[in-house]
């Protein structure tokens, strides 16, 4: 019986101990909510940090829209009324543009933005 006690206090330590890491991680994460509508992402423009942990929560208003970043190598469907969480962490310097890859119609290809990584 004290066998058993003292296995799973240990085994609660040590998940405790893991947990207590994906908070750290979770602290160190910068978390950026945009929202999508007809024609336009906001913010349109977005700035992190190369090498820091990225957290982007999409939102969709009204349709099916995309979000790509080639040159980040990113990409999700923003379904309507769901948050779509995207995680990635910049490994280059630069202005990489994203754009809406799923077709909204009539003004789709100017629903464009920037992610800029600095330093």
């Amino acid at each position: 019986m004290r066998f058993r006690l003292v296995a799973c206090l240990v085994i609660t330590a040590f998940i405790m101990i893991a947990a207590g890491d994906s908070l750290i991680a979770a602290e160190n994460e910068q978390v950026i909510q945009i929202t999508a509508k007809r024609f336009e992402y906001a913010p349109k423009e977005i700035s992190v940090k190369k090498g820091v942990p990225v957290v982007l929560q999409f939102t969709s208003q009204d349709r099916l829209h995309g979000f790509t970043c080639p040159g980040l190598k990113i990409r999700t469907d923003i379904p309507p009324k769901k948050v779509t969480t995207l995680h990635f962490t910049p490994d280059q310097a630069g202005t990489f543009p994203f754009h809406c890859d799923v077709f909204c119609g009539t003004g789709h290809e100017g629903m464009r933005g920037t992610i800029t990584v600095t330093e």
